[in-house]
């Protein structure tokens, strides 16, 4: 059943503070990495390159963690577990917004100058659990 993230959640979202992704091995074991994150709507949007651990996790379980600390206070946190899905970064675009909003205007050229072997994507998490200091 999906959630909807409370406005406490969202602002720790919209803020450049890092993430950690949890994602299931094939053999059950977890498998964790930072990353940055955004919000389209009521879904929270990372952004990685296509074959890395977490690309080929998801897409054999899609169920994710995600946990979100304030930088200026780690006691301020949510985690949201959900279910991914994962589509293509078509011109990049997530790959720039995201690179901006953690290193400011400009951040995202080097995206845009990856090689077209280099695929980037969208992970997609609809929430179906929130809890936390800030939930």
């Amino acid at each position: 059943m999906t959630v909807t993230l409370n406005e406490a959640v969202r602002t720790l979202l919209d803020e450049p503070n890092v993430a950690v992704l949890a994602t299931s091995n094939a053999d059950g074991s977890p498998q964790s990495s930072p990353v940055w994150m955004g919000l389209d709507g009521g879904h929270v949007v990372i952004s990685s390159a296509r074959g890395r651990r977490k690309d080929r996790n998801i897409r054999r379980d899609p169920r994710v963690s995600l946990t979100v600390f304030d930088r200026h206070d780690p006691e301020r946190y949510a985690e949201i577990r959900g279910r991914a899905t994962i589509t293509e970064d078509v011109g990049r675009e997530l790959a720039v917004r995201l690179a901006e909003k953690y290193h400011g205007p400009g951040a995202g050229k080097e995206y845009l100058e990856l090689p077209p072997e280099v695929v980037r994507i969208v992970i997609r998490i609809v929430p179906d659990h929130v809890a936390g200091y800030a939930a």
